[in-house]
């Protein structure tokens, strides 16, 4: 343990990220210097180290980014901590291979942030050079909810490695991009990235599909032909809805991941590749494991690292901008210039629940493009299954919306914290709708809200509840 108070520098053009950080730091007993600027840095330097760095990326002058790739030969024991309010991958990856210790995107939990300090000095130092050289193009990957974060951060870690990926996540997920970024920040970047999707093939076609065959190996081979795990020789291969392979299949994938090397259907020479699997699946391998319907050794071998896409109805803040780009994307397709989307039409799709995820996002954008009859899209233009005005959960919306508009009158007036307030009004609004609608039948209202007639009873009684009120007027005994 340090017997000093912990050096913790923090750089960054906010005067109030500054503030913030070194009044947070200086409670956790650390001692802060701020710069606004990363040349200030190294000037500093010269009187020495601090036991911590932390950054920002976009600045004036020197990025910190740039910053980052000084220190790491000038001081490549330094834990460096990036923050940064653009928070995409390219920069997840940059700072990684950077040699940053972590990546924190803004706004960022400030208890989060100081924990973050105390690992990074308990690291002592730990080098985090990840010396991999760029690639030449970025996959297109849009994220800034927490969940994506994750996911950026997995794929800046892995920048370096030709490690056994494991991608899980629901269909249209996005478990393809990953998969993409993985290799475009990979040592294979040079090499072939090679996609299949598994359960898009026929059983008894897949495995020539994926080792290749020779020339007379059964009926229809008329020539020699190159599998999937050839081209990919080098580089990448991904295996999307790995769960659906035959148990045949599985054996011969678990002997080329085990040995590097398989026979084409039909040949008698080993054929050795060096090949990185990146497996992909929207199913629970761990129960279909269980469930005796994959095999446990190829599981294993699959689930090295695992990285989990996050459904688009868990990042709903990212909408706005996956469908900014989209709409650009779909009038770039059909020649067009891009729509516009209005509020309402935006507080629309943010309210949907997106079963099909970013793939039906996508189908949604150029959809509208096509339908939409101005440039601008409103809110009568999306059509009922997308969340629209036919839609059954349209009444939803609306109070959700008139929610969000008293939170915002109460946070300007200064009144808080905002769930006392509310929650006993919203309680006492569904008991009086409840009881309505049962004419007063406290069991039968209960049951409406979930809860046991005790429940209801002491909840009446806490929020002063006027059951003739409730009902619409006087009701007579007490029922139920």
């Amino acid at each position: 343990m340090l017997k000093r108070p912990l050096q913790v520098w923090v750089v960054d053009d906010d005067q109030s990220v500054r503030w913030v950080l070194e009044k947070a730091l200086k409670q956790a007993d650390m001692e802060t210097r701020s710069f606004e600027r990363a040349e200030h840095v190294l000037e500093a330097l010269a009187g020495g180290a601090p036991d911590v760095l932390i950054t920002d990326v976009r600045m004036p002058g020197m990025s910190g980014i740039a910053l980052l790739e000084r220190l790491r030969s000038s001081e490549p024991k330094l834990p460096i901590i990036v923050i940064t309010a653009h928070s995409d991958l390219e920069n997840a990856v940059a700072a990684y291979k950077g040699g940053a210790f972590e990546y924190l995107p803004k706004p960022f939990d400030i208890d989060e942030a100081v924990e973050l300090v105390r690992k990074a000095a308990r690291a002592n130092g730990a080098d985090s050079d990840a010396a991999a050289q760029a690639p030449d193009a970025m996959a297109s990957m849009i994220g800034q909810a927490p969940a994506m974060q994750e996911v950026f951060r997995s794929i800046g870690r892995l920048a370096g490695s030709s490690m056994t990926v494991l991608i899980t996540g629901e269909s249209g997920t996005g478990k393809e991009l990953v998969a993409r970024a993985l290799h475009d920040h990979s040592p294979r970047a040079d090499k072939p990235f090679v996609a299949l999707n598994t359960s898009a093939i026929a059983s008894e076609l897949l495995e020539s599909e994926l080792f290749g065959h020779e020339k007379g190996a059964f009926t229809g081979a008329d020539a020699r032909r190159v599998g999937r795990f050839e081209q990919a020789d080098g580089g990448t291969l991904f295996l999307d809805e790995i769960g659906d392979m035959s148990p045949a299949l599985q054996t011969r994938l678990l002997r080329v991941l085990a040995e590097s090397e398989f026979y084409r259907v039909g040949g008698q020479t080993p054929i050795r590749v060096d090949v990185r699997v990146i497996a992909a699946t929207n199913q629970d391998l761990a129960r279909a494991v269980k469930e005796s319907r994959f095999r446990e050794d190829l599981y294993h071998r699959l689930n090295v690292i695992r990285i989990n896409t996050p459904p688009l109805r868990q990042r709903k803040e990212d909408i706005p901008a996956l469908l900014r780009h989209y709409l650009a994307e779909a009038g770039d397709e059909l020649g067009t210039l891009p729509k516009k989307i209005d509020a309402d039409a935006l507080d629309a799709l943010q309210s949907f629940e997106w079963p099909g995820n970013v793939r039906q996002l996508v189908n949604a954008a150029r959809r509208l493009t096509v339908t939409a009859p101005g440039n601008v899209i409103t809110a009568e233009d999306i059509p009922s299954d997308l969340g629209g005005s036919g839609a059954s959960g349209q009444g939803a919306k609306d109070w959700t919306r008139m929610l969000a508009s008293w939170a915002e009158r109460q946070l300007q007036s200064g009144a808080t914290p905002l769930l006392d307030a509310a929650l006993p009004e919203f309680e006492k609004t569904l008991i009086e709708m409840a009881l309505a609608r049962t004419n007063g039948h406290r069991q039968e209202a209960a049951r409406l809200l979930g809860w046991g007639r005790n429940t209801l009873t002491r909840k009446i009684k806490a929020l002063h509840l006027d059951q003739d009120q409730a009902v619409g007027g006087p009701s007579g005994p007490n029922r139920g």
